[in-house]
């Protein structure tokens, strides 16, 4: 029988194993993400001969009835992971299911399970990944309105850039609780439990390893953003906020923060390359089914989107 345990800061050195291995580019293959979420999908991990196994939702409330699963993580037998998981689902009295099912994943169980599964494509979930060097250039006629909203921001002669650290941290936190409070956390369930998954990685800012980068206008931080690699070759975006009513904030902390990403000083308007930068692709993960968020990340024009399926028996 599996053993689901609660993930603990003390469990990323061997879940991050995993993850290196499956080299995935999704927000999924990464412990922060499942770490700062924990608690509102109720995830747990288990580690099966050398797969890492995620289950999430049996937890919830007055939701007994269903377990959702990933995909294994890792090498070996996979239908022997996938058959491990459809047991455990067995032994709570739950159906099984899986989330995040990438289009690589969902070929994989068609070949093993034919007209076993259900695939349902879930488009709210689809994660937006960017060619890193178009974030940070914001090069042609398609991003000229934001070039236009960045430089009427680095018009006020106060503001600035700054590396999140231990020293300034706590000022990220503040800042949050008061976006919270001026777009009303409180009346939106996916706005407090975004906020909930935003202090717990303020909290473990350290632990996790991320890096961050906030925003100052007349000394106050009006944005900040948080992040780190999530494989080989892409820089995940966890969190970014900004105060909206300050033109340009976002477009700003946007691009500031992977400037400050580079592993290399960049010059503006000059043409940059992966090895340059350090990373190939930038994900700012999904939408969650929001309107205004889609429009906003299809406004930066992503490379592609990570097409994500609901598997159901």
């Amino acid at each position: 029988m599996l053993e689901f345990k609660e993930i603990e800061l003390s469990d990323k050195p061997w879940v991050n194993e995993f993850f290196r291995y499956s080299d995935l580019r999704s927000s999924e293959n990464n412990f922060t993400s499942l770490f700062i979420w924990k608690n509102i999908y109720h995830t747990r991990i288990c580690r099966y001969k050398d797969f890492l196994l995620v289950r999430s939702g049996y937890e919830y409330p007055d939701n007994t009835e269903s377990a959702y699963y990933l995909f294994p993580f890792g090498k070996g037998d996979v239908r022997e992971a996938v058959e491990a998981m459809r047991e455990d689902a067995r032994s709570l009295g739950a159906s099984f299911n899986m989330s995040s099912v990438s289009v690589g994943q969902k070929a994989v169980l068609e070949e093993l399970y034919p007209e076993k599964f259900r695939y349902i494509l879930v488009r709210d979930s689809f994660d937006y990944v960017y060619n890193a060097a178009d974030l940070i250039t914001l090069k042609g006629r398609k991003y000229q309105p934001k070039r236009n909203h960045i430089a009427r921001f680095k018009e006020l002669p106060d503001w600035e850039y700054e590396a999140v650290g231990t020293h300034n941290i706590q000022e990220c936190a503040a800042m949050n609780d008061h976006w919270c409070k001026m777009y009303g956390c409180k009346e939106n369930l996916s706005m407090t439990q975004e906020s909930c998954a935003v202090r717990c990685a303020i909290k473990n800012f350290e632990g996790l390893g991320l890096k961050g980068g906030l925003l100052r206008v007349e000394g106050k931080v009006v944005a900040f953003s948080l992040g780190e690699m999530t494989n080989s070759d892409t820089f995940l975006v966890h969190i970014e906020k900004a105060f909206a009513n300050i033109n340009g904030a976002y477009p700003v902390i946007n691009q500031e923060f992977l400037i400050h990403q580079m592993i290399t000083p960049y010059m503006p308007g000059e043409d940059l390359t992966p090895e340059r930068i350090g990373f190939k692709y930038v994900n700012r993960e999904d939408d969650a089914g929001d309107e205004g968020l889609r429009k906003a990340k299809l406004q930066y024009h992503p490379a592609f989107l990570i097409e994500k399926y609901v598997v159901r028996e």
